[in-house]
C-alpha cells in the first residue's frame, strides 16, 4: 500500500465486520451508546463507523509490517479508533498526543500513553518511533513540510508514516470551512502528489503502489462529497 482510495460504501461495511471478526472494533455498541446517552458510561464515545475503511487498512499494514512490541505514536488520537483498537490487539507501546484537554478521559489510560501536545512541535526524542498514525488528522490545519518534518524527526529509520484524509481526485474548494478552529482540506491528486515530493525532501517514501481513481463520493459533509484515501510512506536513509 502506498496510496488507497475508498472506492465506495461497501468497503466501509465489510471493514466493520471484519473490526469485529478480529476483536479490534472499538466502536460503541447499541447498549454502549444508550448508556452514554444517558450519563451512566461517562468515558470519550471513540471511534465513527464511517471510519472503519480507514482504521482496517492502518491496521493490516501495521500487523504485516511492525512487530508488536515496538512503539507506534497515534496523531490526533481524541476520540480515534485506531490506537484502541492497536492495544486491543496486542500492540503494547502505544503513545497517543492530541491538543483536547479530555484525553485524560480516553480508554487504557494505565497500558497506553497519552500526552497532551501539538503534534506538529512534540517533546518526544529522536527516532523514537516505529510507525507513526493518523487517522483523519491531516487535512485539518494542514502544513505539509511543518508535519513531515517531525514525522521524519520522530521516525525510526525504516520506519512508517501512516495517514488518511480526506480525498477527491479533482480540487474541492472548502474556502472559509473550519474545523477545531482550523481550515479544512480536501486533498486532491495533485494535493497528494506535492505532499510525496516534500516528504522526498524528509527521507519519507511512498511504500507499494498508487491508486489514485475512485468510483464513488463515499461521503457527503457540509456540502461537499468525496471519498477517503489512506497513504503510506516509509523513513528512508
Amino acid at each position: 500500500m502506498s496510496l488507497e482510495v475508498l472506492q465506495d460504501k461497501l468497503q466501509i461495511d465489510r471493514a466493520r465486520q471484519e473490526l469485529i471478526s478480529k476483536g479490534a472494533s472499538a466502536v460503541d455498541s447499541p447498549l454502549r451508546g444508550f448508556c452514554r446517552h444517558f450519563g451512566i458510561v461517562r468515558s470519550v464515545a471513540v471511534g465513527d463507523k464511517v471510519k472503519s475503511w480507514d482504521v482496517l487498512l492502518t491496521l493490516n499494514f501495521l500487523e504485516k509490517e511492525v512487530p508488536k512490541n515496538e512503539p507506534i505514536l497515534d496523531i490526533g488520537c481524541y476520540a480515534s479508533e485506531l490506537i484502541v483498537a492497536l492495544h486491543k490487539i496486542g500492540y503494547s507501546h502505544l503513545v497517543g498526543v492530541d491538543l483536547n484537554p479530555n484525553l485524560k478521559k480516553m480508554p487504557y489510560q494505565d497500558s497506553i500513553r497519552y500526552q497532551i501536545s501539538d503534534f506538529i512541535h512534540t517533546n518526544f526524542a529522536d527516532a523514537s518511533f516505529q510507525a507513526i498514525t493518523s487517522i483523519s488528522v491531516i487535512e485539518h490545519g494542514f502544513d505539509g513540510p511543518a508535519l513531515l518534518k517531525e514525522i521524519s524527526r520522530l521516525l525510526k529509520p525504516s520506519g512508517f508514516f501512516i495517514a488518511s484524509f480526506d480525498y477527491w481526485p479533482n480540487k474541492i474548494d472548502t474556502t472559509g470551512i473550519k474545523f477545531f478552529g482550523m481550515d479544512w482540506m480536501i486533498f486532491s491528486k495533485q494535493d497528494v502528489e506535492c505532499f510525496v515530493s516534500e516528504a522526498a525532501k524528509h527521507k519519507l517514501f511512498p511504500v507499494g503502489e498508487t491508486q489514485f481513481s475512485s468510483l464513488e463520493r463515499v461521503i457527503n459533509w457540509q456540502g461537499r462529497q468525496y471519498t477517503f484515501a489512506c497513504l503510506a510512506l516509509e523513513k528512508r536513509v
